[in-house]
């Protein structure tokens, strides 16, 4: 049973309308996180368009951005988190043996350098911020732009977020809308 409950479609109005059929629209559900970040809907709105910049803005790959959510995530052992994003790593190239491979990346010959680097600044950032060198950064900068530094750091960070959000509501992972959520897409919701 949640620790807080989930509004429905029906239960939500005005711009959070919108942007709760705009995800249900773009992903087939509305996570679980997401109904319940709706009961605040400025947080929900506001969560929503940081995501969205976080994911889809930069000049990294959105592939490259799962892969250090997925190693947060399993840091935190956040299984909410895990399902949704382990799925979308896959989708964007990434593959089982590279995914069970992040416990011990720079071990593997599965991921670059620059990859490496990556998986250990979601590593240091998740498990003890303040240990991270200045020799480590230099690494990171030797493959990223300081904007690029800044687009993996948000990608970390909103997930240690989310991650500690979920964990402690106790989130299960999202089921995709039913059909009749489906068609209410095209219907005006009546108060």
């Amino acid at each position: 049973m949640p620790r807080i409950s989930r509004l429905t479609r029906s239960e939500v109005s005005g711009n959070s309308l919108a942007i709760y059929d705009r995800v249900l629209r773009d992903r087939g559900n509305v996570p679980n996180m997401f109904r319940t970040m709706a009961h605040r809907p400025q947080l929900f709105e506001t969560i929503i368009a940081h995501m969205d910049a976080v994911l889809k803005t930069g000049t990294l790959s959105t592939a490259l951005k799962e892969l250090v959510i997925v190693r947060t995530s399993q840091l935190n052992c956040t299984e909410y988190c895990l399902a949704s994003h382990t799925a979308l790593a896959k989708r964007l190239g990434w593959n089982d043996e590279q995914i069970a491979a992040l416990h011990d990346a720079p071990a593997s010959e599965l991921f670059s350098a620059a990859e490496k680097a990556a998986i250990h600044l979601a590593e240091v950032m998740t498990v003890d911020s303040h240990s991270y060198s200045d020799e480590d950064f230099a690494k990171l900068r030797s493959f990223y732009s300081e904007g690029e530094v800044v687009e993996l750091m948000a990608a970390i960070g909103l997930f240690n977020y989310f991650n500690r959000f979920n964990d402690l509501l106790q989130m299960e992972p999202s089921k995709p809308a039913s059909a009749e959520e489906l068609a209410q897409l095209n219907e005006p919701v009546t108060a």
